[in-house]
């Protein structure tokens, strides 16, 4: 599944015609949850590099460059696009840190053109969005999407759920076993 997410998919003719590519998986725990892909993804995509700033917050670090998504409403945080500026990320919005400063302590993250400012104390509102949750997927579409199923708990491998992660899929559905 890694690889397939890193380059596996150039070997597909009309590789250049996917621009977004997306793992959905069942839950966030365990060895093929959202927090250990994101983990995974970020060390083989997105590694420590000098020059590249980071912030860690508990177990998580980012980095400039990562993926992250908006993990609940904040109708108050203030975004720029284009000289233009408003307030609102909403939950299940996606987007990647452009910068991390370490000194004025913030973090400012490129949604679809919206740049919004997290002060470090407001780091809990985000997480990577290299791997999300069916839950989180849904209302989005991707070019392609990679799904582990694996045993796991049977409320998380019912028919809503697996029809939901797939039709999240534009133009690819991967399932890895």
């Amino acid at each position: 599944m890694l690889s397939l997410y890193k380059d596996g998919l150039k070997k597909f003719k009309n590789y250049e015609e996917f621009k977004s590519v997306q793992i959905i998986t069942p839950s966030k725990k365990g060895e093929v949850g959202t927090r250990e892909i994101n983990k995974k993804i970020q060390e083989l995509i997105n590694r420590e590099e000098a020059g590249k700033k980071e912030k860690k917050i508990g177990q998580v670090t980012y980095r400039e460059g990562d993926l992250v998504m908006q993990m609940k409403n904040n109708y108050d945080i203030e975004w720029e696009q284009n000289g233009f500026t408003g307030n609102g990320i909403f939950n299940g919005e996606m987007g990647t840190i452009t910068r991390i400063s370490t000194i004025s302590e913030y973090v400012d993250v490129d949604f679809d053109g919206k740049i919004a400012r997290y002060q470090f104390s407001d780091l809990e509102q985000i997480e990577h969005s290299y791997a999300i949750t069916v839950h989180k997927s849904q209302g989005s579409e991707f070019d392609v999407v990679i799904m582990p199923i694996v045993k796991s708990a049977p409320m998380l491998l019912t028919r809503n759920l697996l029809y939901t992660a797939i039709t999240r899929a534009k133009k690819l559905l991967i399932i890895v076993r």
